[in-house]
């Protein structure tokens, strides 16, 4: 035999002993999250698309060539580095204490600040092996922050015989097969597999900060805001994994949206008011209660808006103006002729025409339209604009939304700051940092502030109608009011809440004004 029939005899033999290893799809997964990977990174590696990836982590396919071997041999490769956690201690601990499988263990903090260390064992939630302790002397990672095990596959009962038993029934002889999920099932399974996923990563990097800054809070906090942007991009890119929609990278831009200097801004407003009520006074003294209110997390919200995802094209009149399309338009509004409402456009020193973002165009037509019929429609002379979906960010947003909500309901303020600093960061720099320079889009980062405030504009008018006075609204999350809001609002943390807003001018969130003479 010839060395290169040799080679070849070898190489089918390691790609069937690979083959015949072949992990299951959730340790597929359990591997490149355990190492940190990106799918983007791991398809790049073995030579297939990122979908390909997600589609061998899901079970909706199984490795095939050319990429097989190249995808197991990494495998094999991780499952050195990180082999799976044996479960028997925790499984252990909650035979012999039933009652502390089900209590939330708390980190023990000592008098410096630090996470109390002890005898290395056993982590209570996780069984992987930590120094640190909770409050009942009991080994738990600093901040609870491990993904608990997965569940063991269901034991066959204690009485079943080692012989299967002949079938007593025509179904038991001949079980009906289940059913095949329809795409949409298998869709949102997958995106909620993929949801789940993203908040694993979001979980084992305050996890990690923590371990590294040996359990001082604010180092750890510190550390995280600075990884804030490459770690929401890795999440952006998680969450694109299974998408529907691909976008033109670096599109050429018309002069509108690139800044003269970077001291300059570029050409359109973004609408963002500071609006007073003209019948209240700051400055005289009176008795009207007003209370300033906090709209929970406005960019987080406004990623839900209409992003154009292709090149920029130009059009002429109301050409460019369409349901499925976004971009910039330039206008002419109408005149705002209601002082007890803020200004949709905020406030302009100079009228006449301008350019503004799709989702303020969006809010004009709205309140010209016969629902509202606040303003007369705004004139538009020219746009720039591609076709555009509302669910580009969405996956994004919800996972953080869903990480968000979690650490609030666990006082978890490591992780709700982390979650903080990673979407606005997403969006203040996009595309000015070297870890999005594949997003950059002016016209997204225009649209998406103009939607935060469009949002709050909506929530100002719901407070009109609600009966409460408007006193003052500012940027995108302000909303000044009098009477009771708790009526109109639910009160609360959460994205679609409001929150009494504390400051150190207003420390009770609370104050009083005065009538101005008519």
């Amino acid at each position: 035999m010839s060395d290169g029939q040799f080679d070849s005899v070898e190489a089918l033999l390691e790609e069937a002993r690979l083959t015949a290893w072949m992990p299951t799809p959730a340790e597929r997964l359990r591997l490149r999250q355990a190492a940190g990977l990106s799918r983007a990174q791991v398809a790049a590696a073995v030579g297939v698309g990122r979908q390909t990836v997600a589609n061998w982590e899901s079970g909706d396919t199984d490795p095939q060539p050319p990429g097989r071997v190249k995808y197991l041999r990494l495998l094999e490769g991780l499952a050195q580095l990180h082999p799976a956690p044996t479960q028997a201690p925790a499984e252990t601990a909650a035979s012999a204490a039933p009652s502390a499988a089900f209590t939330a263990p708390q980190s023990a903090w000592g008098s410096d600040g630090l996470a109390v260390q002890g005898e290395p064992a056993p982590c209570v939630r996780c069984g992987v092996v930590t120094p640190y302790k909770a409050t009942d002397g009991r080994s738990l990672h600093v901040g609870g922050m491990c993904q608990p095990p997965a569940a063991p596959p269901a034991e066959q009962p204690a009485n079943a015989s080692a012989t299967p038993s002949a079938p007593t029934s025509a179904a038991a002889a001949s079980p009906v097969p289940a059913p095949v999920p329809s795409r949409p099932q298998r869709r949102a399974k997958s995106a909620a597999r993929a949801q789940a996923e993203t908040t694993g990563l979001i979980a084992r990097a305050v996890h990690e900060e923590l371990e590294r800054a040996e359990g001082d809070a604010d180092a750890a906090l510190q550390a995280l805001i600075k990884r804030a942007i490459p770690d929401v991009m890795r999440l952006f890119d998680e969450t694109r994994a299974t998408a529907r929609y691909t976008y033109t990278a670096y599109p050429a831009l018309p002069d509108i949206l690139k800044k003269p200097s970077k001291k300059e801004p570029d050409q359109i407003w973004e609408a963002r008011p500071n609006f007073h009520h003209p019948g209240y006074s700051l400055k005289t003294s009176g008795s009207i209660k007003v209370t300033a209110l906090d709209a929970n997390a406005a960019y987080l919200s406004a990623l839900k808006c209409w992003l154009p995802i292709g090149k920029l094209e130009h059009s002429t009149g109301s050409d460019g103006v369409d349901p499925k399309r976004s971009g910039v338009h330039l206008i002419t509004p109408a005149e705002w002729r209601h002082p007890r409402l803020p200004d949709p456009l905020g406030d302009r020193d100079e009228p006449g025409a301008l350019w503004v973002t799709d989702a303020t165009l969006r809010l004009l037509l709205r309140l010209s339209g016969p629902k509202f019929g606040l303003l007369d429609a705004p004139v538009i002379h020219e746009s720039w604009t591609s076709g555009a979906t509302e669910n580009f960010l969405d996956a994004l947003r919800k996972t953080l939304t869903a990480a968000r909500e979690t650490a609030i309901t666990e006082d978890d303020t490591i992780t709700e700051e982390y979650i903080k600093a990673m979407y606005s960061k997403f969006i203040s720099t996009m595309g000015e940092s070297i870890y999005n320079r594949d997003i950059e889009r002016p016209d997204w980062m225009h649209i998406i502030h103009s939607q935060a405030y469009a949002n709050l504009w909506g929530k100002a008018y719901k407070a009109h109608q609600g009966g409460l006075d408007v006193i003052a609204m500012m940027g995108t999350d302000e909303l000044h009011v009098t009477g009771d809001w708790r009526q109109v609002f639910p009160e609360g943390r959460g994205v679609t809440q409001m929150k009494i807003k504390y400051s150190d001018a207003k420390a009770s969130g609370e104050y009083t004004v005065g009538t101005v003479a008519r």
